[in-house]
């Protein structure tokens, strides 16, 4: 910013496709929109590796006791 005294605005990155294919366009995403995943690479390799522990079951939600009897 080259005023520092100037108004401060967000502004949303521009964004392709519509409904539920709606996503940020990412040829247009900077370092500046907090686009910058030179890691991503990297963790996505370490993620996929085995790591000889034993993966936990998925957890099911709890269902409340609402007392009545069915």
């Amino acid at each position: 910013m080259s005023d520092p005294l100037a108004r401060g605005a967000a502004h949303a990155p521009q964004m392709i496709g519509e409904g539920c294919t709606r996503r940020y366009d990412p040829d247009a995403l900077t370092e500046e929109d907090g686009a910058e995943f030179a890691e991503a690479a990297a963790l996505w390799q370490q993620l996929q590796q085995p790591s000889g522990l034993p993966v936990p079951p998925p957890a099911t939600p709890a269902i409340p006791d609402t007392g009545e009897a069915g």
